[in-house]
């Protein structure tokens, strides 16, 4: 088995983790922010950032963008789009042709 290389880190909040790649995120911190209900809440925390990061926080927002500028965003993946077209379904709307 190879030698695992994470260093421990401890967040501003004094979470301790480890991780083995240069990204600064606490996983601890964002396990805390997920929220609990909502079309956010369905997907991984890269992809909820790449969202909220580009200022789609509602369906209503996010069917004014087609599938190809959404999965331009850095954290978003083609895993997601299942979820997001089922629940724009839900919601009567779809994302922009």
């Amino acid at each position: 088995m190879a030698a695992s290389n994470k260093e421990r880190r401890t967040c501003s909040k004094g979470h301790e983790y480890l991780k083995s790649s240069d990204c600064p995120t606490c996983p601890i911190c964002e396990q805390e922010r997920k929220p609990g209900s909502g079309f956010l809440s369905l997907l991984s925390a890269p992809a909820r950032r790449a969202l909220e990061h580009n200022g789609i926080i509602t369906l209503e927002q996010l069917s004014t963008y087609s599938e190809k500028e959404i999965l331009q965003y850095h954290g978003m993946g083609p895993a997601s789009l299942p979820k997001l077209r089922a629940v724009l379904q839900e919601a009567g709307l779809s994302f922009k042709n």
